[in-house]
C-alpha cells in the first residue's frame, strides 16, 4: 500500500512561503544602510524569514510523518530523512540546516542577531524557489 502524502498541507504551507516572500520583495530596502535605518523594515524582513524557514521545516516533517521516516530528535535528522529518500538534494540539505540556524538566531537570540548576516540571506531567497521545486517534484511523482 503505498503511503498517503497531505499533498493540499504542503501546498498550503507553499502558498504561504510564496506569500511571505512576496512581503519581503515589497518591503525590501535597496541597501544595508536602508535596512539598518528601517527598524520597521529590519523586524518585519527578520519576522518574514523566520515565518518562511518554519513553514519550510513544517513541510519537511508533514512528509516525514506521512512517509512514515521515524520521529527525527532534531531538524538536522529531519532534512537527513528527507536527503536520503531523495526527496531533497544534498545542496537543499546543507540549505536548510544553515536556514534553521538562522531561524533559531531570530526566535531564540541563541546570539545576537547580525543585521549584515539577515540582510545578506535576501540575496539567499532562491534557496526557497529551490526548495518549493524539488518538494513539488517529489509530490508530482508520489
Amino acid at each position: 500500500m503505498a503511503k498517503e502524502i497531505d499533498k493540499e498541507k504542503i501546498l498550503s504551507k507553499i502558498d504561504q512561503i510564496d506569500s511571505y516572500l512576496e512581503e519581503i520583495g515589497q518591503i525590501r530596502p535597496i541597501d544595508f544602510k536602508e535596512y539598518q535605518d528601517s527598524i520597521e523594515k529590519k523586524r518585519s524582513i527578520e519576522r518574514l524569514l523566520q515565518i518562511s524557514i518554519e513553514a519550510v521545516i513544517d513541510i519537511s516533517y508533514i512528509l516525514v510523518s506521512n512517509l512514515k521516516l521515524g520521529i527525527p530528535s532534531d531538524e538536522d535528522i529531519l532534512f537527513e530523512e528527507l536527503n536520503k529518500k531523495k526527496i531533497i538534494s544534498n545542496n537543499i540539505k546543507e540549505t536548510l540546516k544553515q536556514m534553521k540556524g538562522l531561524r533559531n538566531i531570530l526566535v531564540h537570540k541563541y546570539a545576537k542577531v547580525n543585521d549584515e548576516e539577515v540582510f545578506e540571506n535576501l540575496d539567499n531567497l532562491k534557496d526557497f524557489e529551490k526548495f518549493k521545486e524539488e518538494i513539488l517534484r517529489f509530490i508530482k511523482k508520489h
